[in-house]
């Protein structure tokens, strides 16, 4: 029989980031203001788009739309290299839905659903005097060929400066796959964050903090900018190939979503 990890394992898990190195203390200050000179002031290298970006501007806080998932507080504090907060920035996130399917896009291959028209977690936020910018989203889920991840764009001025993704726990990812029926499908995730090449190419930077909180997860990354640079990088060509589907099957897990006192 195929055991997971319990509930309190895995939170222990969590408690440091997806790469396992533990974070300075600051890192989960939210809102409040970094100290100077922190080593979390990193300017973050540019990592591709990905094929699913849209320019929609949805100005909201709450991205999900009535998507199923476990809720995540989406917490991102936009800084300079000298660790100034960059109030006014404009951030845009992304990611795809629990069935890993991203809004607004055709199904391209035998296992994605069409959800052209659809706007669903995709939204931006202006970052408050703190630099700090705030969603409400749900964990994201997985697709063939790349590890569990969020994207994000940072802009200062109308000028893209920024664009990168955030990686999250394999632990966490794999217990809620695992656990939480919303995540069930056919397959088997077949990268983790090791194996991705966009994750190492994005540095240990881009490795979120996450911890439990009362009714969601906190998921919370600083991202370092140069307030000087602009975007160049190129879109993905596309979604990997779907490839053939394994069962996956939950066996001895018990689900667990923030908030829930069961």
């Amino acid at each position: 029989m195929t055991s997971h990890p319990s509930r309190r394992t895995v939170l222990k898990a969590i408690a440091v980031t997806a790469t396992g190195a533990m974070l300075p203390r600051n890192l989960m200050a939210g809102s409040q203001p970094l100290l100077e000179g922190s080593d979390v002031c990193l300017v973050l290298p540019e990592v591709t788009e990905g094929p699913y970006y849209l320019d929609s501007r949805l100005v909201r806080r709450d991205i999900r739309e009535g998507r199923a998932g476990v809720p995540v507080v989406l917490r991102l504090q936009v800084v300079d290299s000298a660790c100034a907060p960059l109030p006014g920035a404009r951030v845009d996130v992304w990611h795809c839905d629990a069935q890993g399917i991203y809004s607004g896009f055709g199904g391209d291959t035998a296992d994605r659903t069409s959800s052209k028209g659809e706007t669903f977690l995709r939204g931006t936020q202006i970052a408050d005097t703190q630099g700090v910018a705030e969603f409400l989203t749900v964990y994201p889920g997985w697709y063939r060929g790349r590890t569990t991840h969020i994207h994000y764009k940072i802009f200062l001025d109308e000028t893209n400066v920024l664009t990168g993704q955030i990686f999250l726990p394999d632990a966490l990812s794999e217990y809620l796959y695992a656990a939480v029926p919303a995540y069930h499908r056919d397959g088997t995730r077949d990268t983790m964050n090791g194996t991705d090449g966009i994750a190492a190419e994005a540095s240990r930077a881009a490795f979120a903090n996450v911890k439990e909180d009362a009714e969601a997860y906190l998921v919370t990354l600083i991202v370092g900018v140069d307030p000087e640079a602009e975007f160049t990088g190129t879109r993905q060509p596309g979604p990997p190939p779907a490839g053939e589907p394994r069962p996956r099957t939950a066996v001895g897990a018990s689900p667990y979503i923030p908030g829930d006192d069961g």
